[in-house]
Formats: structure tokens, sequence, C-alpha cells
């Protein structure tokens, strides 16, 4: 009865506060009044118990949120995934900006907690401690007898030992080098291909035997990354609602000159508005026209993170396969509703001027998003007052974490779970038996199939293939043939007649998959059958990308019958974007050779495997320029890290920008132009278009607005003219220097000033 008469009093107060908006539009400054009455109603953010902090919450009628686990339980939770015996394994950065300047964030305080539900309520009530001593811990990945664990920069597997820590193995040691908290790897999901991939990430890791593969893949995302019934990945950057991939994560990726392939990091739901149940001014860029609405409300993502695809069937029917986002700035989670057309996907908001989940707790911080193993929504809720790291903290943002003492305190956490009204999902715990784990591969939660097939394989249950093999014939069930051809896979046990099965039968998805998983099994023996199926294949549009993707396997077993291949959907596919985005990966070291055969086929200048082929080239010509990046490293050391560290995360490597991020900075006006605009731009930032290259960059090809760094306490002015100088000389960019001189007297012209600018204040 408390928690649903609080609901009533924020829903009624809320409701006349709305009345009153209506009214104030007939007098003076709208905007003004409404500021002024949103800022005293929300003056204070008072610390909520967890159980409190859910009468805060607004949540699609028909069902509940439930509180699984609260400090001391857990602290400062990022991530999470569940075990086989339904234990939930929890990563706790408690070290995220414990004040405005960051300070102690290098303290090891990080853990890796086990969580467990002993009494079978719902409710987390044993915790054990599995790691400490961690120094900002990001991610982690159950796989066999032990634990993957991200901790910056290094990627370690540690074997588990009765829930104690074992063995250690340096997976990698460059896993989250460069770029600062917020622009690091994470993720470490393990895909249906059996594969470990990341978000902030183009590296995928995969464990054969006692050895650790790491391999090239698309870039991906910034923070969370999941995965939908067929396997593609989904993700979002922190201004983008949800990004993903049309074609299996394995596919492509391996043509370091190429970026941004068609088919991948596409715009999913490009509809990036947000509805906050509460006024949201506590974001780092709340001082900004358009950021805030007349009610001081969010008006689009700004800390977009944590999607998942919910793929269980204990919610309603209506949420299966949509995509749910997290944004803790405005202490919501969005439900998208996606669909697919071909193998395009697209999506779309589930509601217009409302929210799935939205809370009026400012503390309120979803970061991570679960399908748990009983079929519940869960999130985890970082329950923090600081969201954005030291790097980026505007001026306006300290303020208001000063106003409403959001600083303190940094021992709370939360996780939550939604489910039907009323309903008492329970726990499940797999038995590893060949039967239970055959069974559950047919389960409707596919979370619970994905933990079939990694167990299996995990377990190393080669005696299972025949009766795989049943289950890949039955066409009966598709998501379970699915699961049947990449379990035999991960068992290395996958064979060409089990391919050669597929394409004999009906169901384009599963021969799309086929494709995907082809690698594995192509050999001497078997590239003659195949490259006849493949010729076939290749006349069906659907299939035609992928065919395309599996090329170079096939060229390296028989050179003369992929190049046939090739010619043949070079002249029947040229004008599609995601077959020629294929061949350009199948072109690696060849570009210029094969630029020149298309033309002598076709001199139309506007065909679209020309046009990708010539931007890889000029990418190739950008990256020549190892031998002066390694001067400029050692001639300007503070100025390359701070590049590696900030500007890289979002413009790329190799200066060409990425995709839904940030335009080029090599060869760019404005790097190598007038020297006081660049500096304002690093200084203060930039909102809204930007030409570059006589290309207009706009929201939401990229995101809309770049933050400054001037009013970080990381970096002296000294520190940023040497960024600037660095950036000036790199690439191609020829631009005299920038001094700590130029850097204060661009200061003390904008004295006072918090907003960006927009590129016509700088060019008028």
């Amino acid at each position: 009865m408390q928690r649903i008469h609080y609901r009533l009093i924020t829903t009624l107060s809320l409701a006349l506060f709305a009345c009153g908006q209506g009214n104030q539009q007939k007098n003076g400054n709208k905007h003004e009044k409404d500021s002024i009455a949103m800022r005293e109603q929300f003056a204070t953010s008072p610390v909520l118990d967890g159980k409190t902090a859910i009468g805060h919450m607004q949540v699609d009628e028909g069902l509940e949120v439930q509180l699984v686990a609260a400090e001391p339980m857990v602290v400062a939770p990022v991530a999470m995934t569940f075990d086989e015996r339904g234990r939930m394994w929890v990563v706790e950065m408690t070290g995220f900006m414990p004040d405005t300047a960051g300070t102690g964030e290098d303290k090891p305080d990080g853990k890796i907690v086990i969580l467990e539900d002993t009494n079978r309520d719902g409710v987390m009530d044993k915790r054990t401690v599995f790691l400490d001593s961690l120094v900002l811990p990001r991610a982690i990945c159950l796989i066999e007898n032990g634990v993957l664990v991200a901790t910056p920069p290094q990627l370690w597997f540690i074997e588990n030992n009765s829930d104690k820590p074992g063995k250690r193995t340096l997976v990698d040691d460059q896993y989250a080098a460069g770029g600062n908290v917020e622009h690091q790897p994470n993720g470490l999901l393990r895909a249906m291909d059996n594969w470990i991939y990341n978000a902030k990430s183009d590296r995928r890791y995969r464990k054969v035997g006692d050895k650790w593969l790491k391999e090239p893949t698309h870039f991906r995302g910034q923070w969370g990354i999941t995965q939908d019934d067929h396997g593609r990945l989904y993700y979002n950057n922190n201004s983008e609602n949800l990004l993903g991939d049309y074609f299996s994560p394995g596919l492509g990726g391996t043509n370091p000159q190429q970026n941004n392939a068609a088919g991948f990091d596409q715009k999913i739901v490009p509809d990036n508005r947000t509805y906050p149940a509460r006024p949201t001014p506590g974001v780092n860029r709340g001082y900004q026209k358009g950021s805030l609405d007349d009610s001081l409300r969010l008006v689009k993502f700004t800390a977009a993170c944590g999607p998942v695809i919910y793929r269980a069937n204990l919610l309603p029917a209506t949420y299966a396969g949509n995509a749910f986002v997290a944004e803790p700035s405005a202490n919501l989670i969005k439900r998208n509703i996606l669909s697919d057309s071909s193998y395009i996907v697209k999506g779309v908001q589930a509601y217009q001027r409302k929210e799935f989940l939205a809370s009026t707790d400012e503390r309120f911080r979803p970061v991570d998003l679960r399908t748990g193993p009983d079929g519940a929504l869960y999130i985890a809720d970082m329950y923090r007052g600081i969201l954005q790291h030291k790097t980026y903290l505007t001026e306006y943002l300290k303020n208001e974490i000063k106003m409403r003492n959001l600083t303190q305190p940094l021992n709370c956490g939360r996780i939550y779970r939604v489910i039907p009204a009323g309903s008492k999902p329970q726990p499940v715990t797999f038995e590893l038996t060949p039967a239970f784990l055959g069974k559950m591969l047919g389960n409707e939660n596919g979370i619970l199939r994905d933990k079939a097939q990694q167990l299996i394989i995990d377990q190393h249950l080669t005696t299972m293939a025949p009766e795989l093999r049943t289950m890949l014939k039955d066409a009966a069930h598709p998501l379970t043939q699915i699961h049947a051809l990449w379990t035999l896979e991960g068992l290395h046990s996958l064979t060409a007649e089990d391919i050669s099965g597929i394409w004999q039968q009906q169901d384009p998805v599963l021969k799309m998959q086929a494709l995907a998983a082809l690698p594995a099994v192509l050999n001497s023996s078997s590239i003659k059958a195949t490259i006849a199926a493949l010729d076939s294949l290749s006349d069906n549009p659907y299939l035609a990308p992928v065919v395309a993707y599996v090329l170079p396997v096939v060229g390296k077993l028989d050179k003369a019958a992929s190049t046939r291949l090739e010619d043949k959907m070079i002249k029947t596919y040229a004008p599609d974007r995601y077959v020629a985005a294929a061949l350009v990966n199948n072109a690696a070291n060849r570009e210029a050779a094969l630029l020149k055969q298309v033309i002598a086929w076709n001199p139309d200048t506007t065909l679209v495997l020309r046009r990708q082929l010539e931007t890889v080239l000029k990418n190739m010509d950008s990256k020549a320029n190892a031998k002066k990046m390694e001067a400029l490293r050692k001639e300007l050391p503070r100025g390359y890290k701070i590049f590696n560290t900030v500007c890289q995360t979002c413009h790329g490597k190799s200066g060409e920008g990425i995709a839904s991020m940030a335009p080029p900075l090599n060869e760019s006006n404005w790097v190598n132009g007038n020297k006081k605009a660049f500096i304002s731009i690093v200084l203060y930032g930039l909102t809204g278009p930007v030409e570059v290259h006589g290309k207009v960059y706009k929201a939401p090809e990229i995101n809309g607005d770049m933050p400054g760094i001037g009013a970080s306490d990381e970096f002296s002015d000294a520190d940023i003219a040497q960024l600037l100088t660095f950036l000036r000389s790199a690439w191609n960019n020829k631009a005299d220097k920038v001094s700590a001189a130029d850097i204060q007297q661009v200061r003390k012209l904008n004295n006072g000033r918090q907003k960006p600018f927009t590129a016509g204040e700088l060019t008028n």
C-alpha cells in the first residue's frame, strides 16, 4: 500500500505540474517559469533505499519491478551474467568517479562477486567475492572452467576453483589500452558463433584447447553488446539508441583498409528521442539549447548503453525480440520494436512521449540490461550521483553535482528484475547431462539455449554429435536448428556433409547461417562441391552478400574458382552496397587491381563498388604515414597520449572518423585551418552540422555534439597545445604549431563561456 500511495502522489504532482505548464504558455517567458518551477520541485536528490526507489518508477502496465539485490549485497554494478546454477556474476566498478576530479579512481577497489538466491524467493541472499583489488573492472564472461575478466588494459582468463580464483592466463595485454573509462572495450559477449565479441573494439576472442585466439572484426559500439536469435550483434554509442549488424558477426572485418562496411554498424533505430519522468538538468551539456526541453527533461540520448534483445517468454509475447536500451542520464529504459525485411533489420520506439520504465529518482542509473534464465528482464543500477567521467565533465555539470550533493554516497548499487505483475518466476539450474542439455537447446528462452550450447561445448560432449545432426534436420524448429549448427561447429564436429544437407533445405535463414559457418569445414576434399553450391546460392540476392564474404576462404583452396565467382558477382551485384562491401573485404591487398578491373568492365563513376574501392584506396594513402606518426609520438608524447585516450575513440586511430561517432581529422579544414577556431572547438566543443572536405556531417550520421576538454582538470594548457600541434602535423595534415599562449589567448577571448560553438560562429 505504501508503494502504491507514493506512486500515486508522484503521478498526481507531475500531472498537476503539467497542467500548470499549459497555463504558463499564456504568460511571458514559458521556458524560464517552467525551469524555475522544476528547479524548486526537484531541488534535492535524496538517497533512497532499494524498495523505496521502486515506488519512484513508472513501468509498463501489467508489469512490476522487484528488487533482486541492494547494498551491501552489491555495490556499483556495471555488468552481470548468469552461470549454469542460476547464480549472478557481477562486476563492481566501485572506483568510478569518487568526486568530480576523479580522485583515487585508480584505487584497486573493484570486485567480481557471485550473488546467489539460496531460498529461491527471487532475492539474492548470499554474496561471494571471487576477485577483489581490481582497478575499474568492466566486463566478464564465463567459459569452460573459468572466467574472462577485463581490467584495463589487460584481459585475463582466471580458472575457477570452487568459487576461488586459480591459475591466471593473460589473454591480451592491450585489450583496453588507450581511451578513458567511458571509451575502452567492454561487453565480452559469448556469441552464437562461439567467438567472444566486445563493444568499443575491433577484436574478437576464442578459446581453443589451452590457446586463446585473437582476430580482427568490425568496430562496434561503446558500452554494452547483445545478440538476437540469429546471432546478429546489437550495440550503441552514447547518443545513438540502437546500432547493429545485418549479418553474422564473423563475416568480414578482415580487410584492414576497409572502414564502415555496409551491413555492419547500421542505425537500427534512428529515433533518439527520450521521455524522462522527471527533469534531468544533471546532464553534461544541459546548458546547451535543445539539450533539455522547457521542463528541463533530456530531449535525446546522451548516455545510451547496456542494450539487450529480449529473447524469453516470461514477459508478454509482444516483448519478444524487442530491444531495450538503458539511458542512465535520464533515469529510464527505452523499449524498441524490431522487424526484418530480407536481411535488413529496422526498428521504431515502442511508444511516443513515454518510456518502458522511467524513474523520478535522479540516482537511478541503469547501465546494464540482461535477460535472465528465469525469463525476467534484469537491470543493473549503479545508483550513483556522478555518471560523467572527468575527461569530459563540464563546469555546468560540476555545479549541478554540487547543488544537489550528488558526489556521495559511493557504496550503493541495486539489481532489479521486471516481471509480469503477481508472477513468481523460478531460477533455472542446469543438469550437466547430454539429455538435459539437448532438451534445453529447444527451450523458448534464448538465454537458456545459449547456455546449453556453451555447456555442451565447454564439456566437449562430442558424443552428442548424432543427436545434434538430427536437430539440424528438424525444419519444424528453426531456432533449434541454428543452435545445433553452431554447437557442432563449437565441438569441431561440423562437416561439409552437414553443410551440404542444409543446402537441400528450404529455409534461407538457415542457409545464411551455414554460409557463415562454412570456413570451419571447408577443405581440399570438399572445395569442388562447395564451389558448385556457392555458384548456385549466389543467384539468390538474399544470400549473395554472405557468399561474397566467404570468398577469401574459397580463394585459399581454389584461387581460380574464387576469381571466377568474384567476377560473376561483380557483374551481377556491383550496384548493391552490401555485396560490394563483401567484395571489398575479399580484395585485401589488391584493391587497386580490382578497381582497374571494375572500371574496364563498367566506367560508371557512380557505381557503388567503384566508390567503395576508391574510399579504401584513400584510406590506404592516409595509413602510409607510419614513420611520420612514430616520429610525432616521440616529439609530442603528451599530445600523442591525449589523442589516444580522448580523440581516437571517436575520430579513429587513422583520423578518418568513425561512423555514428565523429568526422575525419585527417586533412580536415578545421584541423588545418584557422588556429583560433580549432582551439575553440577543442576547449569548448562543437555542436550541430559541420562541413569537412566539402561534406556536411550531422546527426544521426555522426554524434551531433563534440564535448570540449577545456574544463577538465586532467589537462594543462601546455598539454592541450601539444595535442593540437600533434593533430595539425599528423597523417596528411600540414599546419603550424599551437602554443600554450595561443590556448590562453582563446580562453581570455571566451572568458566565462560554457556552451559549445557552432560551425557558423567560428566561420563568421
